[in-house]
């Protein structure tokens, strides 16, 4: 049996990351009672351990609020021992199937002939001879197969009883016909567990179940009648979901509750939008019933509307649709009660995961949703105009100047249609795209005050060699143009503006001309230390320094390893230092934040939290198949790295002089630039981000 020390040491990592960014308790919610709604944690913490394990329970009851409730779907075995398992089909959760090749069986469940694994062909004893696997290894998640090789073991639910001790217990019996056509008794199992005193709330898809346990249960134990998809009909009454809709006043005289799929309260359309919410929560609570959502999971199908933010779906079951269900039914059963830290938030792109890059529409969603900092990476046009633009090649946007592809060494390899090769008008007829940098997950195809903008700027050696551009000049004439000389730095409504680049000389040449800016180096990728002359020579020319994420945390196969010296290296020496980039596709987060952006960030602000966690309890607990490959030293960033020639002279190819100097700390808005009034495409670069200020 695993030991609970891995439980702990996990739950003090999740305790300290997301403590401090707890929401602020709502004095009343739209519930039946007026009490928060219950996160109910289906299999235990089945988003990252296998489920119903030990390891899942135990987490769960450690990670997240003593209120949470644990789920248990009970089988059945031969002998009459409930057990914790998600799937009358054993093969679909464990590893039955090569334990006991030889076992296989087809039922009639529910009329519907059924071939696998059933629990009612083996005694208990059976039973511990074969271990769980993980749920996501059998859904098509990208849920880690790791913990296949950890002998997870079949948890009885009496055992699970006397070892978790769980202060609220939710008992799930999904297939009570099936269970009484092989001569077990459902309705008195429960019962007689019931009076051990865990359980909180017992559920089933078959109302008739509920109806034999009515007489017999604690009063202080709730019913619940669970809906499942509107087409299915329930064995015990022959009625589909969809038409028991209507018999909400009848459920009352039987359950305290429902529970129902998520999409019956915001249904999803054929295209992957929700719709307007259904009256099926007012309804509930209309006839004295509690009613709860299922159906969650940090890495299921997210509608476009939530930009796969887990947390922003949450809410709108509870507080942002004008209502609130009583309860959430969920794989990550953390991600369910948190919420964001205090912390700068700069945008990549604008809302580059809803809009495409660097659009009005990218940047004026990143503003509405709280970014406290919107980004412009400077291209250059033929005619001499700097653009925001998230990359310098626009082939993927349009075939329209095919002809114009060529291969620029100083840029890429590959032929591209650099926006060097359009002017500003030709690239203004171009539609842009949004941007999939995962090709599995397709983002959404339809396209308040901030503190500052920042400007990136790239590949300025190259436009000043090969193209006449002097792109710090550009960048400093338009900033003047928009007015931004004269501000005084003393008023309260002062906006900051930083510039970025990977290249020091770009720095350098902006730190002798705009003092009051900050100016923002971006480090190499995967860094693992900077050792302390080169600290020296970053601070000569830059007030702050980005790093990608894997320069924090190092990782082997989605697993952190380690945390670098990198933060250390750079915060001692007064650097301020920014992350990047973060992205709400589960895909892009290690293991060990759950498959939650908010945990992921929150561990990037928290930086003291012990790290690694998860791959010692591998390394520990589990098989050679379940170890991770050890990984190699990451570099050391030295002076040599960093230190660059000055930019080379521009001759460019009309007059663009530039006098601004001091012109970065601006306060309200001087008279705006003129630019392009389209909204389909790329923006004058810091013409219109100014003006959003």
């Amino acid at each position: 049996m695993l030991s609970y020390r891995w439980i702990l040491l996990l739950s003090v990592v999740v305790v300290v990351a997301v403590a401090a960014e707890l929401p602020l308790a709502s004095t009343t919610f739209k519930t039946l009672t007026g009490n928060a709604p219950l996160v109910i944690a289906r299999g235990g913490f089945s988003g990252l351990f296998p489920d119903s394990s030990q390891f899942a329970f135990g987490f769960a009851l450690s990670a997240t609020s003593t209120d949470t409730s644990l789920w248990c779907d009970v089988q059945l075995t031969k002998d009459g021992v409930g057990f914790c398992l998600r799937d009358l089909l054993m093969q679909n959760g464990t590893t039955i199937s090569q334990v006991y090749p030889g076992g296989k069986q087809t039922y009639r469940i529910n009329g519907v002939p059924k071939t696998g694994w059933f629990p009612v062909d083996y005694n208990m004893s059976l039973l511990t001879n074969y271990s769980h696997l993980p749920l996501g290894s059998n859904t098509g998640t990208s849920r880690t197969d790791k913990f296949d090789f950890c002998n997870f073991r079949i948890f009885s639910v009496t055992g699970f009883m006397s070892s978790i001790e769980p202060s609220s217990l939710w008992l799930n019996v999904e297939h009570d016909v099936f269970y009484t056509e092989h001569g077990l008794n459902m309705t008195n199992y429960i019962l007689s567990v019931q009076k051990l005193g865990f359980v909180k709330y017992i559920s089933s898809p078959e109302l008739g179940f509920l109806e034999t346990l009515s007489g017999g249960i604690d009063h202080k134990v709730k019913l619940v009648f669970r809906f499942l998809d509107k087409a299915v009909s329930d064995p015990s009454t022959n009625k589909t979901y969809d038409s028991m809709l209507n018999d909400l006043a009848f459920i009352k005289t039987i359950a305290s509750g429902i529970m129902v799929p998520k999409s019956y309260i915001w249904p999803v359309t054929s295209e992957n939008y929700i719709q307007l919410p259904t009256q099926i929560v007012k309804d509930a609570h209309d006839a004295g019933l509690e009613i709860y959502a299922s159906d969650f999971s940090n890495d299921g199908n997210f509608p476009y509307n939530y930009g796969y933010d887990p947390l922003e779906e949450y809410l709108s079951f509870v507080s942002n649709g004008g209502f609130s269900v009583d309860g959430v039914l969920t794989d990550h059963p953390l991600t369910a009660s948190e919420a964001i830290g205090n912390i700068l938030i700069i945008s990549h792109n604008g809302a580059s995961g809803d809009y495409p890059d660097c659009t009005d529409l990218a940047y004026e969603k990143a503003v509405g949703d709280g970014a406290d900092v919107i980004d412009c990476s400077i291209e250059m046009t033929k005619d001499g105009i700097p653009i925001c633009m998230s990359s310098i090649n626009l082939y993927d946007q349009n075939s329209k100047f095919s002809s114009l592809a060529s291969v620029v060494p100083e840029i890429q390899t590959k032929p591209g249609i650099f926006t060097f090769n359009l002017t500003w008008e030709e690239i203004s007829t171009l539609r842009p795209k949004i941007t999939h940098p995962y090709h599995d997950f397709v983002r959404n195809p339809k396209d308040k005050d901030l503190s500052g903008i920042m400007i990136i700027m790239k590949n300025a050696a190259f436009m000043a060699k090969s193209l006449g551009f002097d792109v710090v000049d550009l960048v400093t004439t338009a900033l003047s143009n928009a007015g931004y000389d004269n501000m005084d730095p003393t008023t309260k409504n002062n906006k900051e503006i930083m510039i970025q680049s990977k290249d020091s000389a770009v720095l350098v040449k902006l730190k002798q001309r705009l003092t009051q800016c900050k100016l923002v180096y971006s480090l190499p990728l995967k860094v693992g230390d900077v050792s302390d002359s080169c600290v020296a020579d970053i601070k000569k020319f830059a007030d702050a320094v980005i790093v990608d994420r894997e320069s924090v945390f190092a990782e082997s196969k989605g697993f952190i390893i380690r945390k670098s010296k990198v933060v250390e290296d750079v915060q001692s020496a007064g650097l301020a230092l920014y992350v990047e980039v973060f992205r709400n596709e589960y895909v892009s987060s290690p293991v060990d934040f759950f498959a939650d952006g908010t945990v992921e960030i929150n561990n990037y602000v928290q930086l003291q939290v012990p790290i690694g966690d998860l791959a010692q309890l591998l390394d520990a607990e589990c098989s050679t198949g379940g170890m991770l490959p050890a990984l190699a030293p990451m570099p050391v960033l030295n002076s040599s790295d960093v230190i660059e020639p000055p930019l080379p002279a521009a001759e460019p190819k009309s007059a663009a002089g530039s006098s601004a100097t001091n012109a970065c700390v601006v306060g309200v808005l001087a008279p705006p630039p003129l630019f392009s009034s389209s909204r389909e495409y790329v923006l004058l670069a810091t013409l219109l981000l100014l003006q959003m200020l």
